[in-house]
């Protein structure tokens, strides 16, 4: 593993600071220094911008709207950006531009990335991910959605749940089981399917926070054409693992630097607090440095092959099992500190539901409540739980036996 950059991509860096220092208002200081109204227009605003630069997709080739650089290059503009305090695109922009739209690239056909990949960068076209279901969440294999091919259409009949941000989207990737008769991971095939069609049904989930981000989306022979499959037919479950690595390769280098600024606003907050000379409070601040440093290194690690081929392995396991249960020492910490302030929340809450809230935030007790309650809970279970990730790291890693699992004749 080398941290260092070759040359070219640090010519790029100087490229980007350049763009950030003409495009950013004067005195900005994050996009979490904004209110919502306010975050919400300048996001849909700067999007713009990255699009009108090629700035979304800078990994893509030209003819599909993208700017023809490295990936090394994608993972530099990422970083300036997270230093910067703004966002790569907006929050659509995960599933549509650096799942399904970088395993187009992969896996889908020419037609195919040009009908959608260009639509993906305009916004024309929104994406949410129809993967997790009532039986069917850290366990993927276990989805029980069908589909079947009739007179040139597959035809979808099942439950997703968990689907963020799927009432503002017209399209969903999504696994769906065309031979049931198949082992667990076999049968499940990838496809692309229009939601403006009366038998997708769209239930927004009120969480505890007041947010409706998640969904339940309810298929009722649904309809998508034929050419809508990525990938092989009942080969879904390669497509899928392809999908899950570009959800986490930029992420590696990006959590180190969100995770430090986090860091640096619990210490500022343990200073406004006077408990910055209580020695128990010190030696936790100083677990949470030494574990920031070591995501860094990690995140190193896990670059190094990102960049090398574009996959990742185990590491993204291990990625995410670190980073997920840092988390919840940290936010445990930071309520620790604010004693019983942070029993009685005040002020702006995290806008994002993930990891750790935006650069710039103001140090609320409600921003650090809501960090504590929800993002840092919820970590150890989204995206693959605490569990799953050991069992993946036993079975790949240490070479353990498999994990036995009922099998559908169990008694």
């Amino acid at each position: 593993m080398d941290p260092r950059y070759p040359p070219a991509a640090e010519t790029f860096r100087e490229r980007v600071r350049a763009f950030l220092a003409e495009h950013l208002p004067s005195g900005w200081r994050g996009i979490g220094a904004l209110g919502d109204d306010e975050g919400r227009d300048f996001l849909a605003s700067w999007r713009r911008t990255l699009h009108e630069h090629r700035l979304l997709a800078v990994s893509w080739p030209e003819e599909y709207g993208g700017a023809g650089l490295t990936k090394i290059e994608q993972v530099v503009l990422a970083e300036e950006l997270a230093r910067a305090g703004v966002p790569s695109g907006d929050p659509s922009d995960t599933f549509g531009i650096k799942m399904v739209g970088n395993t187009l690239l992969r896996w889908g056909t020419e037609e195919q990335r040009r009908r959608f990949l260009p639509r993906i960068l305009s916004g024309e076209d929104r994406w949410c991910q129809g993967f997790s279901e009532p039986d069917a969440g850290s366990d993927l294999a276990s989805l029980a959605t069908r589909a079947s091919l009739v007179d040139g259409h597959w035809v979808l009949n099942g439950q997703k749940i968990w689907t963020s941000r799927a009432q503002h989207a017209n399209w969903m990737f999504l696994l769906a089981r065309t031979d049931p008769d198949a082992p667990r991971h076999r049968g499940i095939t990838f496809l692309l399917c229009p939601m403006d069609q009366a038998g997708v049904e769209v239930r927004p989930i009120r969480m505890l926070n007041g947010g409706d981000d998640f969904n339940e989306v309810f298929l009722t022979d649904a309809r998508t054409a034929a050419e809508n499959v990525v990938g092989e037919v009942d080969g879904g479950w390669a497509v899928a693992m392809t999908l899950l690595g570009h959800e986490r390769g930029e992420e590696a280098a990006i959590n180190p630097i969100l995770f430090r600024d986090e860091l640096d606003r619990l210490v500022r907050l343990a200073r406004e607090r006077g408990k910055d000379r209580d020695p128990v409070v010190r030696d936790r601040l100083a677990w949470c440095y030494m574990k920031v440093e070591t995501m860094r290194f990690l995140g190193y690690r896990i670059l190094s092959r990102y960049l090398r081929d574009g996959t990742l392995g185990a590491e993204a396991s291990i990625s995410k099992l670190y980073w997920s249960e840092y988390h919840q020492r940290l936010s445990e910490l930071a309520m620790a500190i604010l004693g019983p302030h942070g029993l009685v929340p005040s002020g702006r809450r995290p806008i994002r539901p993930y990891r750790t809230d935006d650069p710039g935030v103001p140090d609320s007790s409600a921003s650090w409540a809501n960090i504590f309650l929800l993002n840092a809970r919820a970590g150890t279970v989204y995206a693959g739980t605490s569990q799953v990730q050991r069992n993946i790291l036993g079975e790949t890693v240490l070479g353990l036996p498999k994990e036995p699992r009922e099998t559908h004749d169990a008694r």
